[in-house]
């Protein structure tokens, strides 16, 4: 276990509830408590033991009771962070929390950086670098099957995947060097043919991991999707209609809303981010004219467009433009107020060449079940997997492409000179990809962007 020094952090959301609780993880965590902490009797922490709480309060310098807490303690390196870890249990509150955290701080604690206490659980060994990012992915779930998938990962899922993989290519590694450099001793050869095999079957197990990361993404960030129109044809009541809630302005105003509106919906578990975008259309008003410049963009970004048209009038000169900029994404068509009869010809709509089109109506509700269907087709063959190990990180991905592409340059020097020896330095490079997902072969400055990126606290 690496020495630091001791740090400090309120670990609840900042605010107004029922507890708060300030964390401290470092050698000197109990001698700090001890020196601002006063129990019953007056009794101090000597004999604290771990896994045990003490009530009391905590005083400043001039002995005054600044609240009533609860004290636990976890004893290094059987705590989260593997060091001497305390957790004070105080009231709710901005102005109380900030107060006992400023006087922790006073007694010789630093304010801990973002991802800190994560990183010192990685740093020590007590959780692989996969397993510390599944830790603000539990927190940032949308749904329960995203944070299913979260905790999987932060108790090993994808660690025991990629260190079978890294282990079998280590011995493929240590086969061919034994070969090349002790070839008087009586050990059996392994030959390019046998390489080949071991390598394939590797790039098969790296290919089923690879399989998931569509679905990964989309269970870790949620699926992109916007909805799209001319104005006033029923964006922001379809958005009230799937969040089941009066999230958006709705008037018979055309150009209403001027910015993008983001709501998460949850279809059997996967989080949908779902944009109510401005209205396009060709525009004198300055404001507007922008909101379409965004939504333009959010279409751009997007994984999904949903285009909606009022089935009630004909085709108008914008649907057409709109059908033009989106028929090269994924993309469902909804023809909204069927309930006052269609007057689009399905004819007008074959340049989109696709099957994903139906009738609805916003008002009525008629219909709607058909976007979760589409989506679910779209997206996941028709079924949402609940089980089984997901790549939801890009960076895992990304880890995982470059060991994949470096085991086919393997294969190729096998392929075209048979030279095990050469095929061995492409093989250790894929070993040394795995290795970044797990956080064991990964640059310090890589380590420390990732853990800046979690919140205060954790």
């Amino acid at each position: 276990m690496k020495e630091f020094d001791t740090i400090a952090a309120i670990s609840t959301s900042i605010g107004e509830g029922g507890i708060s609780i300030i964390r401290i993880s470092g050698d000197k965590s109990l001698e700090i408590v001890d020196s601002i902490f006063v129990g019953k009797n007056n009794r101090k922490l000597n004999d604290f033991k771990s896994y045990t709480m003490r009530y009391g309060h905590v005083v400043d310098k001039n002995e005054s009771k600044l609240d009533e807490v609860i004290i636990s303690y976890m004893k290094g390196p059987r705590s989260f962070t593997a060091e001497d870890t305390i957790e004070i249990n105080c009231h709710g509150g901005v102005v109380g929390t900030n107060r006992i955290l400023e006087e922790v701080i006073r007694a010789g604690a630093r304010m801990a950086e973002p991802g800190e206490f994560t990183k010192r659980a990685f740093l020590n060994g007590r959780i692989d670098l996969s397993q510390a990012e599944a830790v603000m992915d539990i927190i940032r779930a949308k749904t329960q099957l995203s944070m299913k998938s979260a905790l999987m990962q932060s108790e090993g899922s994808i660690s025991k995947e990629i260190k079978t993989i890294r282990t079998a290519l280590l011995s493929v590694i240590a086969h061919i060097e034994v070969t090349i450099d002790y070839p008087e001793e009586d050990i059996e050869e392994v030959t390019a043919k046998d390489v080949t095999k071991d390598v394939t079957k590797i790039i098969n197990e790296i290919d089923i991991l690879l399989s998931t990361a569509d679905e990964g993404k989309i269970l870790r960030e949620g699926l992109s999707t916007v909805i799209v129109g001319k104005p006033n044809v029923g964006k922001s009541s379809l958005l009230n209609a799937l969040v089941k809630e009066k999230r958006a302005i709705v008037t018979d105003v055309p150009g209403t809303t001027r910015d993008a509106i983001e709501e998460y919906i949850s279809i059997e578990g996967i989080p949908i981010k779902v944009v109510d975008t401005a209205g396009i259309r060709e525009t004198d008003d300055k404001v507007e004219r922008i909101g379409v410049e965004k939504s333009k963009e959010k279409i751009d970004e997007a994984d999904l467009v949903i285009l909606l048209l009022d089935s009630s009038i004909k085709l108008s000169i914008e649907d057409k433009e709109i059908i033009e900029y989106i028929k090269e994404k994924k993309y469902i068509v909804l023809l909204n107020k069927s309930d006052l009869g269609g007057k689009i010809d399905i004819s007008e709509l074959q340049s989109l060449k696709s099957k994903y089109i139906a009738n609805i109506s916003v008002k009525t509700g008629e219909g709607l079940n058909y976007v979760r269907e589409y989506i679910k087709d779209l997206f996941f063959n028709g079924e949402i997997k609940t089980e089984g190990v997901f790549v939801t990180n890009n960076r895992h991905k990304q880890s995982l492409i470059r060991a994949k592409e470096n085991l086919e340059s393997s294969l190729n020097a096998l392929e075209y000179t048979s030279a095990i020896d050469l095929a061995s330095i492409d093989i250790r490079n894929a070993w040394t990809n795995l290795g970044e997902i797990t956080g064991e072969a990964l640059d310090e400055d890589i380590i420390h962007k990732i853990f800046s990126e979690f919140c205060l606290g954790k």
